[in-house]
């Protein structure tokens, strides 16, 4: 292999590494935005309107998540 090709191969890693630390980002976010705004006092199991308000967050988030990504996408 040609260093050419190694250096293609490694920055394709590099980016698809960056990719999914992004995602895990988003999802950690996500998690703790959600988390803090829904339950008010952790149990044994969600009740049915701390499952409503962490579905309806995380709807909300990644709708946000995708309008923006949109948005930055046609600055381009």
């Amino acid at each position: 292999m040609s260093e050419s090709s190694n250096n293609n191969e490694f920055q394709t890693f590099i980016e698809q590494e960056n990719q999914k630390a992004a995602i895990q980002a988003a999802i950690s976010k996500l998690t703790e935005t959600c988390w803090d705004k829904c339950i008010g006092k952790p149990g044994s199991k969600l009740d049915r309107a701390e499952s409503e308000c962490i579905a309806n967050c995380a709807e909300r988030f990644l709708d946000s998540s995708s309008f923006i990504m949109q948005r930055l996408m046609k600055k381009q």
